[in-house]
């Protein structure tokens, strides 16, 4: 029996902190926002691909189109399957090896081309963008460009670009967002030449249909070996590998996610990626740039409801006038256009500055990522409440009664996930403020470490006193506060110098935070949310800024309408930020935090009088960890039939 692994909080924060990139060798625009700093220069001119690249990313991207525009998105939908010739065709245009070096097979295009991909295939339907998303993002594809061996990419690299699915097994029944506590093992065999992998893995995308698996497991530590979480490339066909179902979900209809078994399963010691114990920092790198393909989708669902938005409220008319043209559904329409233009730009930039590897993105993906699949959602509430009944209603049901087929409702379920999958929003909100703060620890770490002794305290005290003496003078003024600056920008400036000005702000926030509660700090979740939602907002303003100054240099026409759509963004923008900034310091958190605690602890149990819970004894809160029964074949084959049961066969 395998059992999850019992961790202290303080060995949790350990295996965190020693899992994340600790140094910052090139420079991050996001990372000098929250200390105070605007450096435009990182980000403007907005960059751009060179000609070449363009003209691939252009024409393979209008090939893809092509071939998507005869997909039935409704057919996943109604199925809950991909159908197989979906899949052999965008394996046929070389789909799974977009970021595959030519050399090993793939197509070897760019991120911001990948992103590109990403949003046409979603068009069909989103499952089709977490097939390719999981199996390149975080699949065997992307830790093999990072760490994997020149042998491990030659042979897996040319498989992966061919169309062999990969999935990666990391979440366990019992551990989600806290990886110390893993209890998945990888034990190597007495000669070495093999690890002996156990362990049941949950919410496995792909792994249904994987013929290759990125598997995370403990190895124990030894004499001259440090041992601890490392990754493996796992052939999902290996005896003692079970699927054991396939989950089902809300939304994301077609995506081949389950539950996956491994007992006994013996991998060769040469499919260790990287060393031992580099697992989670694989894992962390990996979604640096894995992170933007959830902005991709997001970006490409924004641009969808605005379409429909248009479209619906052009042609329904109620009380004498198109809907669009009232003025509750205005704002609805505003917001969903401007939010878009934003998303794109976040995303286009964040690519590009991928691709050009001259800045340090960890920051720039994650606020992507989070910001992305917070604003989206907004944006499907918003298309689903634009278009009333019609919006809560399937597109099955609209079709069987002759109106048009219209799936507003599946784009909210959908996209509900994005604020979950890889990374919450909670989480990612806590990585980003650790990021935020990394410069104030480095300074003053034994200062607010409640278990530094008195000597290493005032050690401490000394290098704090000499980075606030020479930083804290630079949050007093700055280019925001003069009328003139980054005029070139034009009407956009004065944007600009608000993103100057509350980037001080908010590293003078910050600061205030950690002089207040000091070690406590990371206890006020809710304040470090702010802040980096704050930073996100800013970060947004900032791409669309430059964005539009770019599109107005190279089209004056539509670089005007992209000017209102960025000049609309931001002024909704700043609405946002001011409200983040005054909940910095007048909000609920005490009170939130007395409630919650009486609720864990029973107090309020009569609120709950007057209804009953029908899932009350249909199982336990978490799986067993019994071991299952073993399988001489693995059945992770494609689109396995379900019993009546659920259990995959």
């Amino acid at each position: 029996m395998v059992a999850p692994t019992q961790v202290t909080e303080e060995q949790a924060r350990e295996v965190a902190e020693e899992a994340r990139e600790s140094g910052w060798d090139k420079p991050s625009f996001a990372k000098e926002l929250f200390l105070g700093r605007f450096p435009l220069d990182l980000v403007h001119p907005f960059p751009r691909p060179d000609a070449d690249e363009a003209a691939r990313t252009g024409a393979f991207v209008a090939e893809l189109e092509r071939y998507c525009r005869g997909l039935d998105g409704s057919v996943i939908e109604r199925d809950a399957r991909i159908p197989d010739d979906y899949v052999a065709g965008l394996a046929e245009l070389g789909c799974f090896g977009l970021k595959v070096p030519i050399e090993y097979g793939g197509l070897g295009l760019s991120q911001v081309a990948y992103n590109r991909a990403l949003m046409v295939v979603s068009s069909v339907h989103p499952s089709l963008g977490a097939l390719l998303s999981a199996h390149q993002s975080i699949g065997v594809p992307e830790p093999l460009k990072l760490a994997g061996t020149v042998e491990q990419k030659q042979r897996f690299l040319p498989r992966c670009a061919k169309g062999a699915i990969s999935a990666f097994l990391l979440t366990e029944p019992d551990v989600g967002s806290d990886p110390a506590r893993l209890a998945s093992t990888a034990t190597p065999t007495e000669d070495g030449s093999a690890y002996i992998l156990d362990g049941v893995k949950l919410w496995t995308t792909n792994g249904v249909v994987a013929e290759l698996l990125v598997v995370m497991a403990r190895v124990p530590r030894r004499e001259g070996k440090r041992g601890g979480i490392s990754a493996f490339v796992v052939e999902a066909d290996s005896p003692g590998i079970t699927v054991e179902r396939r989950n089902a979900f809300m939304g994301l209809r077609g995506i081949e996610n389950g539950v996956t078994r491994l007992n006994r399963v013996r991998v060769p010691a040469e499919n260790l990626v990287g060393r031992e114990g580099d697992g989670l920092k694989i894992a962390l790198t990996t979604l640096n740039a894995g992170r933007l393909a959830i902005p991709a989708m997001c970006a490409a669902a924004g641009k969808w409801a605005l379409k429909i938005a248009r479209e619906w409220s052009a042609e329904r008319v109620q009380w004498g006038r198109p809907v669009g043209e009232h003025g509750a559904v205005e704002a609805k329409i505003s917001f969903i256009a401007a939010t878009t233009y934003a998303l794109e730009a976040v995303l286009e930039l964040t690519g590009r500055m991928a691709d050009e590897g001259r800045n340090d993105i960890r920051i720039e993906a994650a606020l992507a990522k989070l910001w992305s699949s917070e604003m989206a959602w907004q944006i499907a509430d918003d298309l689903v409440q634009i278009r009333g009944g019609r919006g809560y209603e399937t597109a099955a049901s609209l079709a069987a009664r002759g109106e048009r087929a219209v799936p507003v409702e599946q784009l909210l379920r959908d996209l509900r996930i994005n604020r979950i999958f890889e990374g919450s929003s909670e989480i990612m909100r806590l990585l980003i403020a650790r990021e935020a703060v990394d410069a104030h620890l480095a300074a003053a770490g034994d200062l607010a470490d409640p278990e530094a002794d008195l000597q290493h305290k005032a050690k401490a005290a000394l290098g704090a006193s000499g980075f606030y003496a020479r930083w804290l003078p630079h949050l007093v003024s700055g280019k925001g506060q003069l009328p003139t600056s980054y005029g070139e920008f034009g009407s956009l400036a004065t944007h600009l110098r608000f993103v100057e000005r509350n980037a001080r702000k908010l590293a003078r926030s910050t600061f205030y935070g950690m002089a207040r509660w000091q070690a406590g700090m990371e206890k006020h979740q809710s304040f470090l949310g702010r802040v980096v939602d704050i930073g996100a907002e800013l970060f947004a303003m900032s791409a669309a800024c430059v964005r539009a100054d770019m599109e107005r240099a190279e089209d004056p026409v539509r670089g005007t309408a992209a000017v209102d759509l960025a000049d609309a963004f931001c002024r909704q923008a700043r609405l946002r930020i001011d409200g983040l900034f005054g909940a910095l310091w007048e909000n609920t958190d005490d009170t939130d935090h007395r409630i919650s605690r009486g609720v864990l602890s029973g107090e309020y149990t009569w609120l709950e009088d007057g209804v009953f819970d029908p899932s009350e004894g249909t199982g336990p809160w978490i799986a067993p960890w019994a071991p299952g029964p073993s399988t001489e074949e693995n059945v992770a084959r494609r689109f396995p039939t379900t019993t009546a049961e659920g259990a995959t066969t």
